[in-house]
């Protein structure tokens, strides 16, 4: 029997497939079940609720609603740095010829926009008023090594200006480069 989660949008499964499946997203099939969608790669099941799928496109929440309960906040982190070197390389490859692939303008932004989300997920771990990330939000052993090779990287200072870094450099590239787009 395949390994099976529960998450919170279509989108958090996919990113969850690429973290732990075998072939990842790209390999994925998706099957809709009495209860919400069905994805599945690599060994990995990963049910999406039809009404937690609803209320993430309601509140514009790109990874759903809620805390995550598939990955944990060292993973979210190596998301959004994942989303934002791509996103800095395709950006450095619009900005030399946007003629080039015009579509490349909206990865670039779709890349800039999760990585900010996936570090705004990791924020979601964060007990109130705490400075850093407590030691038992990681779960995973990735999410362990994160922290133990970076622990700085966890602090809730950190984190607000990951987001606020990746926030930006997308405003600067929209505001940069929608004429061409």
């Amino acid at each position: 029997m395949p390994e099976r989660g529960r998450a919170r949008s279509l989108v958090e499964a996919h990113v969850y497939l690429d973290v732990v499946a075998s072939g990842g997203s790209a390999r994925s099939s998706v099957a809709e079940t009495p209860d919400g969608w069905l994805v599945r790669a690599g060994g990995v099941e990963v049910l999406v609720p039809y009404e937690a799928e609803q209320e993430a496109r309601r509140s514009r929440a790109t990874f759903g609603t809620g805390v995550s309960e598939l990955l944990d906040p060292g993973q979210w982190v190596l998301v959004g740095a994942t989303y934002a070197s791509r996103a800095l390389e395709g950006g450095l490859f619009y900005t030399a010829d946007p003629s080039a692939d015009p579509a490349r303008f909206h990865t670039v932004v779709a890349d800039w926009t999760y990585a900010a989300d996936a570090v705004g997920e990791a924020l979601k771990f964060l007990p109130d008023g705490a400075g850093e990330l407590p030691p038992e939000a990681f779960w995973t052993q990735l999410g362990r090594s994160a922290r133990d090779a970076e622990p700085g990287r966890f602090t809730r200072a950190k984190l607000e200006s990951d987001l606020a870094f990746y926030r930006q450099s997308l405003a600067d590239f929209r505001q940069l480069h929608t004429e061409d787009a």
